[in-house]
């Protein structure tokens, strides 16, 4: 047992307490989730900020207070111990513990608050939500605890702030099979998620106030990342061929950079055509200007050969690439990646040393390992399955359960779908579907940002059991054409002199 000051029951004076100490062990200033130690010394604070235990009294002896309160002996140390720490108590060799002359601002006598945190949606329907089968998480164990096992002296200091050597190679190995995407491993950055490596680039090329297109609709957690930074959003619409490059040109011809989801446009699902990718890199080049290709979902393709990566075409020119394995293996891991023009190698290296110096480390010989050993593609291939029979689940119950008042298309790439109500109905309409039916996922008027929003829902299939996904998909389409009855009853004209004056 440590040893820390006991008053000694010998000794006599004016500034002796009583063995006993009031104590409130339960009220509103004590957190009773907290280990013993910490209820000990957030109810002697409170007794010296409230004036029961005055300035220079002396504390009861630990074995006293142990006695008093119930708790261990050493518990009782480790709370006096704590407030000799924090300056509420002083220790004096031979006499005791006593309250400090001089305590802290009384704090302990209000209860803390609590600071309330939107937390990302789980439930059945949300989206980013993902799936990883029993033989590639045995896998994943194995890899992780070999190098673990291993562990090497990498770990020890500060690295590449692109991050290991090794996985840099894996990725981009994978690139170039996977999206056509030729490049040095030198231009691979880990990163802990496309959100993060968004910011380290744009904090290397941008200054704060410089515009960006950004896709309307389009993902509103970018365009937040963007707002966060400093820089400027441009709206730039999007149609069934993806984003409108002449919109873009003629709103704001001299932004520094775009952000696109041209393989699959995040939430519509459409493709870019390839006519629209050319234009676009010919505005990059001319405006000097970069676009950042966020390829979110692009391993999850159900129809088709995979499509050629924006990059590809680029050659890395003018395109910042960015993938993040939060949806081929699972979010918990933080790890995603981008790849760099070869002038932007030093800036945003640079940026990232001076943000968060470089990668977490532990992790990244595991992942290397499920890249070169076919674990990573073994997986996509068994959940990319699970996810097609989810995704034409979810697809079919709308419409069969929505009496075709939902347009469902059928995405041929993705984790998620778009339903959508007619054109002419109200928002509101969407709203109050989405509310009835208790559901999770997006309303698709909020990704819009100043286009026209549409009547809808962003619907996310992967990573939930199918019998869920169709109970809740059946669940929202009833609400749905009960919300449209609605709508159109308040809406309704009378019939003439059916309700008319004097009827």
């Amino acid at each position: 047992m440590r040893k820390i000051p006991t008053n000694s029951r010998a000794r006599k004076s004016a500034t002796a307490t009583p063995h006993e100490l009031p104590l409130d062990l339960h009220g509103a200033h004590i957190d009773q989730h907290a280990a013993a130690a910490d209820r000990l010394y957030q109810a002697l604070r409170h007794a010296m900020t409230g004036g029961m235990a005055k300035p220079g009294d002396a504390l009861p002896p630990s074995r006293h207070l142990a006695a008093q309160t119930g708790f261990r002996r050493n518990t009782v140390t480790d709370a006096y111990e704590r407030l000799i720490a924090d300056g509420f108590a002083v220790a004096r060799v031979g006499s005791g513990t006593f309250v400090a002359e001089r305590i802290p601002s009384a704090i302990a006598g209000k209860a803390p608050k609590r600071i309330a945190i939107a937390e990302p949606q789980r439930g059945t329907l949300a989206l980013g939500c993902t799936d990883i089968d029993e033989t590639t998480l045995r896998r994943f164990r194995t890899f992780a605890g070999r190098r673990l096992r291993t562990f090497g002296s990498e770990h020890l200091h500060y690295g590449d702030p692109r991050g290991s050597l090794e996985l840099r190679i894996a990725i981009a190995n994978h690139l170039l099979s996977a999206r056509g995407l030729r490049c040095d491993p030198d231009q691979i950055m880990l990163t802990s998620g496309t959100q993060h490596g968004l910011r380290i680039v744009l904090s290397a090329i941008l200054k704060p106030g410089e515009q960006i297109w950004v896709e309307d609709p389009g993902y509103p957690a970018a365009r937040k990342s963007i707002e966060h930074y400093g820089g400027r959003p441009v709206s730039v619409p999007v149609d069934d061929r993806g984003m409108i490059v002449a919109k873009g040109r003629a709103t704001a011809p001299h932004a520094r950079a775009a952000y696109v989801t041209p393989s699959h446009q995040f939430p519509l699902g459409v493709q870019m055509a390839m006519p629209r990718r050319l234009e676009l890199l010919d505005w990059a080049r001319t405006a000097d200007a970069f676009v950042f290709e966020d390829d979110y979902d692009s391993e999850f393709r159900y129809d088709g050969a995979p499509l050629l990566s924006l990059a590809g075409i680029d050659h890395l020119r003018r395109v910042v690439y960015m993938g993040t394995f939060a949806k081929t293996l699972f979010p918990g891991l933080r790890i995603g990646y981008c790849a760099l023009p070869e002038n932007l190698i030093s800036p945003v290296a640079a940026a990232r040393a001076a943000m968060d110096r470089f990668p977490a480390t532990v992790m990244e010989g595991a992942i290397a390992d499920m890249l070169n050993s076919g674990a990573f593609a073994a997986n996509l291939r068994r959940v990319r399955s699970r996810y097609r029979d989810a995704r034409d689940a979810l697809a079919r119950t709308l419409i069969d359960a929505s009496d075709g008042q939902l347009s469902v298309p059928v995405p041929s790439q993705g984790l998620h779908l778009v339903a959508r109500f007619a054109p002419a109905t109200p928002l509101q309409t969407a709203a109050d579907a989405k509310a009835a039916a208790g559901v999770e996922g997006w309303l698709l008027a909020d990704t819009y940002l100043r286009a026209r929003p549409a009547p809808g829902f962003v619907l996310g299939f992967s990573g939930h059991p199918i019998r869920k996904i169709v109970a809740a998909a059946e669940t929202l389409a009833k609400a749905s054409t009960a919300a449209l009855r609605v709508h159109r009853q308040a809406t309704a004209k009378p019939r003439r002199g059916t309700h008319g004056r004097g009827s």
